[in-house]
């Protein structure tokens, strides 16, 4: 079983929206800028999160997107599920045709392997990450790069000038 990049960024996008979205909406720009994602990939992601209902977005001046529902009632799971990321640790994708056509012998094992998994995700919330003490010290840390970035960009466009 791997997850993928596609299902890492997601959780910590959907993470940094939740830590961040609590006044107003995030722009897919600040969550890039924080997390160190690519731009386009985040509007990848988030349209498959908006088709899900995980997000809403804001047009206009200050928009940005939002939980589209409370931190509580999104899972991980849910998550990755919206991006299409396999929590499968078969190799046959679950289909049992793993040895020339057939199951194989420890098919049943990584098949309850993948339910584990995905139960393990789903027992857990963006509330439940965004309340542990260290993935705030981890936010903070990120917000004070981020600012310390806009004040020497600040100063190298004065200078420029």
């Amino acid at each position: 079983m791997r997850l993928t990049t596609k299902g890492r960024y997601a959780v910590t996008a959907m993470l940094d929206l939740a830590i961040h979205g609590q006044a107003k909406p995030v722009s897919l720009n600040d969550i890039s800028s924080r997390q160190g994602i690519s731009l386009s990939y985040l509007e990848q992601l988030f349209a498959k999160l908006r088709r899900c209902e995980l997000v809403s977005s804001v047009r206009g001046p200050g928009g940005g997107y939002r939980l589209s529902r409370a931190e509580s009632e999104i899972s991980i799971a849910q998550v990755v599920d919206a991006v299409n990321e396999s929590m499968d640790a078969t190799r046959c994708q679950g289909k049992g045709d793993c040895q020339e056509g057939d199951q194989c012998l420890t098919h049943h094992l990584w098949q309850s392997l993948s339910e584990q998994i995905h139960a393990f995700l789903d027992d857990i919330s963006i509330h439940d990450l965004v309340s542990r003490q260290e993935i705030r010290d981890v936010a903070k840390r990120q917000d004070e790069r981020a600012q310390e970035k806009v004040e020497v960009d600040s100063l190298i466009s004065l200078t420029s000038a």
